[in-house]
């Protein structure tokens, strides 16, 4: 447990920067159950966060890790390996956009070596509870995902999740479906499996719900050790989903 009380906890966020993840770090602060910690790469984005707590970091470099998982009872990764279009691609004139991704941002090396990294360095720190932000797709060697600037994102990311699983940290594995940037917290929630969700209308999910999961399994029991698709139903149909509780209990997957 942290230092601040009881229900207190330090929890560091890494990808504290990016779209999710600084939903993420926001989000816990605003909680008022947590020490909040971030890990991002430059100043420029540990000056955007305020600067209080976050810590700068490479992912693929385990000794820059060290200062930042001391002490910490959770960890939440949201990094990710981010695809970039190459310049002069022109859609009147047909034919598909080309990616690439930057001199070591490759998913080998981002999503596979670098959670890698982070997981054992959370161990070896003591680390009580790890959370996970993967995609939905794992299932297929041939999503369309994987072909981008030739990663194999999917296959990265489900090597890390795999060695997560077997490292004896209690885990939670959230496998988020097409990421929106919308308002949260209005949709309900769908928890699926084995991209069973794909073959659906609903396999999007808000970077806000993404991030609400995460908090709720740090704060439920019932989320530990589990793995899973997670969706929702459109705004408007359906309930909000407020119990977590129930949600978590519901998921019958450890990978």
């Amino acid at each position: 447990m942290g230092s601040v009380g009881h229900d207190v906890r330090t929890v560091l966020v890494t990808g504290a920067g990016g779209r999710t993840g600084s939903l993420v770090f926001d989000k816990l602060k605003k909680t008022g159950k947590f020490v909040v910690r971030g890990l991002v790469r430059t100043e420029e984005v540990k000056a955007k966060l305020g600067g209080e707590g976050v810590f700068i970091g490479d992912i693929t470099k385990p000794e820059t890790l060290s200062a930042a998982v001391e002490g910490i009872d959770a960890l939440i990764i949201t990094t990710s390996a981010v695809p970039k279009m190459k310049p002069g691609f022109d859609p009147s004139k047909g034919g598909r956009p080309e990616f690439y991704y930057e001199e070591n941002g490759f998913p080998e090396q981002v999503d596979w070596i670098g959670q890698k990294n982070q997981i054992d360095a959370a161990k070896d720190a003591g680390c009580k509870h790890i959370v996970i932000v993967g995609s939905m797709g794992g299932q297929n060697p041939n999503h369309m995902l994987n072909s981008l600037g030739n990663g194999k994102i999917l296959i990265w990311k489900r090597k890390a999740e795999e060695y997560l699983s077997k490292s004896g940290v209690p885990y939670t594995i959230i496998r988020a479906g097409g990421l929106q940037d919308k308002d949260g917290g209005i949709r309900e929630l769908l928890i699926g499996k084995d991209d069973e969700l794909l073959n659906t209308d609903t396999k999007a999910i808000t970077r806000s719900d993404v991030a609400e999961l995460c908090i709720q399994a740090l704060l439920n029991e019932e989320s530990k050790n589990k793995a899973f698709d997670a969706a929702s139903k459109s705004e408007g149909q359906g309930t909000p989903t407020t119990d977590f509780k129930s949600l978590f209990a519901n998921v019958t997957t450890t990978f």
